[in-house]
């Protein structure tokens, strides 16, 4: 019976260091249903997530799992029962084959205790094909697209019996197309009967696939319904509180005065085949929106406005003045706030400090020493303007949510007080507490007269923040549209769509 109740967390309560995370937290999940879990960063739904995976032991509270009081100590305990989460990070071996992926350590053996490697395949085969994925059992993982391996890591779980299926920032890294494959599995699975747990900071998502929402909020549950009786505005406000919606929603900013000139020119800029003829411009104080499907060439377009892409045909100026280099683009004033934070924005093992000081060591340089105090000065206070959750500058950026992470990243270039901010998905992969306060931060850029060119896959987001947009369809730009003049986020995606 699809809404039978198979697992009910009961007055959850976890501390760590005396200091509550859990306080009488609460979930219930339906069989056969795709569940949103959601909050914001110290909410609580990783800890509650970890001890329904026996990763941590509670303190307090009942979990019960088809109708059983259970209390799992090891994460063995709670595969053995069915659970199984699938990581952002995946747990895949690349230099592995499909079938030996999906059946580490679980591998069908002959007599005599070799492996059986045609077994495998046959079982991965099978799996996979229950899945509706035709995917080589044989190739290794190493050389499937994201979305594929994201498909091998869910057939992995269910060739454990699993019955409770924990997704965590599944999307986060998968193309439109792949995203879609990824519904379909769900709601495949979903219909026979296994119960998914879905945790996104993609709140569009939620409203897509899933069929209940749960909202935790400083270590409790706030909220539990179905997804059709919430709304966006309502769950944001639960999530966040009253009156946190304002900051996610368009708010008109003056215009560019007539005759002034742009800060950032492009004309006719080729990047190899990804980009073709694309002209356009930013003023000084406007916020410009590159709208586009994945693959459509924004970010090409960024990272060749930066130098890190070599243009094969058209100009880049700033201030009237070309640039083509990295160098060039930073002596004018350019910075970018790459897509991948965690490989291209930071050096993860090194201190918040470090991270502040690298794009801006000539400045904090004196002869062979580096003026670390005033430094440290310049990065207290973006710890406070940005507001960085750490317990100081010596922290390990490795260690920082994600939100955090990306609220260093854009300190450490807004040092160097640029003329031009690129800003490439800047709120991927964070909480909406996170975006939220980085939306007003780049609002409060433009504000100071910063020139800004923002990417996202988020339309609302888009929507939200920019003056004007710039129209990308298989490479060229197709049509610039004023943001007051955008009457719902469905003409957007007509727009982009051609």
């Amino acid at each position: 019976m699809q809404d039978a109740t198979v697992l009910e967390m009961r007055d959850m309560e976890k501390s760590f260091n005396g200091i509550p995370v859990l306080k009488k937290a609460r979930f219930e999940l339906r069989r056969g249903e795709i569940h949103a879990l959601m909050g914001g960063n110290g909410a609580g739904k990783s800890t509650l997530m970890k001890i329904l995976t026996g990763v941590y032991t509670r303190d307090a509270g009942t979990l019960v799992l088809d109708g059983r009081t259970l209390d799992f100590q090891t994460p063995g305990e709670a595969e053995a029962a069915g659970v199984a989460m699938i990581f952002q990070e995946l747990s895949l071996v690349p230099t592995l084959t499909v079938a030996q992926n999906i059946l580490l350590h679980r591998e069908p053996r002959r007599m005599g205790g070799f492996l059986d490697d045609g077994e495998a395949r046959r079982r991965a085969a099978e799996i996979l094909a229950d899945l509706g994925e035709d995917i080589d059992p044989r190739l290794p993982v190493e050389l499937l697209s994201t979305g594929a391996r994201q498909m091998v890591e869910i057939a992995k779980a269910l060739s454990k019996n699993t019955r409770i299926l924990i997704m965590d920032e599944p999307t986060s890294s998968l193309s439109e197309a792949e995203t879609q494959s990824l519904f379909r599995i769900a709601r495949r699975l979903r219909d026979g009967g296994i119960s998914i747990v879905y945790i996104s900071h993609r709140m569009s998502e939620i409203f897509t696939i899933c069929d209940r929402v749960t909202v935790m909020r400083d270590g409790a549950t706030v909220l539990t319904d179905a997804c059709s009786n919430v709304g966006m505005d309502g769950l944001i406000e639960a999530m966040l509180g009253t009156g946190s919606v304002a900051a996610l929603t368009y708010r008109e900013r003056p215009q560019v005065p007539a005759g002034q000139r742009p800060v950032l020119e492009v004309e006719g800029l080729d990047v190899g085949d990804r980009v073709r003829g694309a002209s356009f411009a930013v003023h000084a104080g406007e916020i410009v929106g590159l709208a586009g499907l994945m693959g459509s060439g924004r970010t090409e377009i960024a990272e060749a406005v930066f130098g890190v892409r070599p243009a094969s045909a058209g100009t880049v100026r700033i201030d009237g003045e070309p640039v083509a280099t990295v160098a060039e683009a930073m002596a004018a004033g350019v910075a970018l706030v790459p897509e991948d934070r965690r490989r291209q924005g930071l050096v993860l093992e090194h201190t918040m400090h470090a991270n502040f000081m690298l794009p801006s060591l000539k400045r904090f340089a004196r002869g062979l020493f580096v003026r670390d105090r005033e430094a440290a000065v310049e990065g207290e206070a973006a710890v406070r303007d940005l507001k960085i959750r750490t317990d100081g500058l010596g922290k390990v950026v490795r260690l920082l949510s994600g939100g955090n992470q990306q609220k260093v990243v854009l300190a450490k270039w807004l040092a160097r007080h640029p003329k031009l901010l690129i800003l490439d998905e800047p709120t991927v992969g964070v909480d909406i507490g996170a975006k939220s306060d980085i939306v007003e931060i780049v609002r409060a850029i433009a504000d100071r007269g910063t020139a800004v060119l923002v990417i996202s896959s988020e339309f609302e987001e888009l929507l939200a923040l920019s003056d004007r947009l710039v129209v990308l369809h298989d490479g060229r730009v197709v049509q610039t549209m004023e943001r007051r003049d955008i009457a719902s986020e469905e003409v957007l995606h007509h727009a982009v769509q051609g």
